[in-house]
């Protein structure tokens, strides 16, 4: 089971607290703009790349606008990881970005 958050309640948190992020878009669009803690883990790489996580962490899951964050959240939560999913993603982030790679 994993947590769900609009993209204001996450704003919020995100300027109070230093949080793990995790982007799971493609690296193309990681590398467009992404928020500037945020670590790139690709949908399209989840099987390979998930047991590299901290089960002990808390993460926040990020997309362009909440779909594949939302199916990152399911498999990383039947892992057992303890995920939100950031329901809005970075088409509705209004803070700070970093630009290209």
């Amino acid at each position: 089971m994993y947590k769900s958050m609009m993209i204001d309640e996450f704003e919020q948190l995100q300027k109070r607290n230093q949080l793990e992020i995790i982007d799971v878009r493609e690296v193309d669009e990681y590398q467009s703009s992404h928020i500037n803690e945020a670590k790139n883990m690709p949908l399209s790489t989840l099987q390979e790349t998930a047991e590299t996580l901290d089960k002990a962490q808390e993460y926040y899951i990020i997309c362009h606008s909440g779909g594949r964050s939302q199916m990152a959240s399911e498999y990383f939560a039947s892992l057992g990881y303890n995920v939100t999913n950031v329901m809005g993603g970075m088409s509705a982030w209004r803070g700070d970005v970093t630009r290209g790679m």
